[in-house]
């Protein structure tokens, strides 16, 4: 499976079969650091990914007014 990593910018090829929680552990993400995205929609940690799906990692940023 295509995987797109953000902040810093790079893409991967893994084989698929595995769950959210495995491919982040897998990359050395932290999966409470991250949102996973496939086909525009957010997917779960439990969620099991397929070798054809195209998926985007991005980073949980939280901000706010001081």
């Amino acid at each position: 499976m295509k995987v797109r990593l953000r902040n810093p910018d790079r893409e991967v090829e893994v084989d698929g079969g595995r769950t959210v929680h495995g491919l982040l552990v897998e990359l050395g993400v932290q999966p409470d650091t991250a949102l996973v995205i496939r086909d525009g929609e957010l997917v779960t940690r439990q969620e099991r990914l397929k070798s054809h799906d195209e998926i985007e990692v991005r980073p949980v940023i939280s901000g706010g007014a001081r």
